[in-house]
């Protein structure tokens, strides 16, 4: 029998899609008002990955993604997730959103993102929110599945975690010693 054991906090980061800077730069600021102080924040970068979030957040979409620096449980998805819907619902024009905020959790493991959507391959937490393994961290890196929406299984995201995995590493030492 095994025994149960409460496991290791993890990185909370946050994708943010937009179009219109103003938005996401208060939509930033209220998830750091949230979560504190960042550890890594993009550049904004091109959304070219599907035509999904246009007609709603306009043309071109752009995306920043942001890590924080206070390690979060890992059973905190789904209230962050609840939060950062809130966020956007806050930064709405007449029903239409101004960013799109998908929250996730970075561990050594793997990278897990909350969404509201059930499918085969994810979990289903507690109101509403579902979990899902998008990337498994395996031989150096981590690696799609075949799952993975395109965006997280680029070589530019894949780069980007794997160099806050050796941040989040760095810390997880830093707050044992």
């Amino acid at each position: 029998m095994g025994t149960p054991a409460i496991p290791s906090d993890v990185m909370l980061f946050c994708s943010v899609l937009f179009h219109d800077d103003a938005p996401a730069g208060r939509a930033i600021g209220a998830l750091k008002d949230a979560y504190g102080a960042t550890v890594y924040e993009s550049d904004p970068m091109p959304f070219t990955y599907t035509s999904y979030y246009e007609d709603e957040l306009g043309s071109p979409v752009n995306r920043i993604l942001v890590a924080f620096q206070t390690p979060v449980p890992r059973d905190c998805l789904p209230d962050v997730k609840l939060r950062t819907n809130t966020v956007e619902k806050t930064f709405s024009d007449r029903a239409r959103r101004a960013v799109n905020l998908d929250p996730g959790i970075l561990s050594l493991e793997n990278i897990c993102l909350a969404t509201t959507k059930p499918y085969s391959h994810r979990i289903y937490l507690k109101c509403g929110i579902w979990a899902e393994v998008t990337l498994m961290y395996r031989k150096d890196s981590y690696q799609a599945l075949p799952w993975t929406y395109p965006d997280y299984a680029s070589s530019e995201m894949i780069r980007i975690f794997n160099s806050l995995r050796e941040r989040y590493k760095e810390m997880s030492r830093c707050r044992g010693a």
